[in-house]
């Protein structure tokens, strides 16, 4: 992606012709089919001129139409740390799970849209305070803990 291919042309139009090469409507039903895959991952099947952040600003925008946007929010921490953690919460918490925990913390919030920030860092503290079991791994966005954090609230 280093060429700028990304940034050329209609890349809306570009994302939904990708999705619909693959059998599926949406930019949404294509991410939910690959449950904690990396925003990275999702963005290199759809080619090497889609970037990660085409793939969340879509995500984005269709949430927003559907009132999902507290799903997605849990959803784009499912991805981060499967990306982080791919065996689960860390046994130990020592100085670099520590920081990995943080990165994947730090990298939740600055993807989450300004309406759900507040609750996110409520959320992000809880997990400080009270971390998940060791082993704890998220299969998607409406697992028990994560909607505990998180609960929907849009109408």
């Amino acid at each position: 992606m280093s060429d700028g291919a990304a940034w050329q042309g209609n890349i809306k139009a570009r994302l939904y012709e990708r999705v619909r090469e693959r059998g599926y409507d949406s930019l949404s039903t294509f991410a939910d089919a690959r449950p904690a895959v990396p925003l990275y991952v999702l963005a290199d099947e759809l080619g090497h001129d889609v970037a990660a952040v085409q793939v969340l600003s879509g995500l984005l925008y269709e949430a927003e139409q559907n009132k999902r946007v507290t799903r997605l929010v849990r959803d784009v921490l499912v991805r981060e740390l499967s990306e982080r953690f791919p065996s689960g919460w860390p046994d130990v918490l020592d100085d670099a799970t520590r920081g990995e925990v943080a990165m994947a913390l730090g990298t939740w919030t600055a993807y989450t849209p300004e309406t759900h920030k507040e609750r996110v860092r409520a959320a992000r503290a809880v997990l400080r305070e009270s971390p998940p079991p060791p082993g704890w791994r998220p299969n998607g966005p409406d697992d028990e803990l994560l909607r505990t954090l998180l609960p929907d609230d849009e109408a």
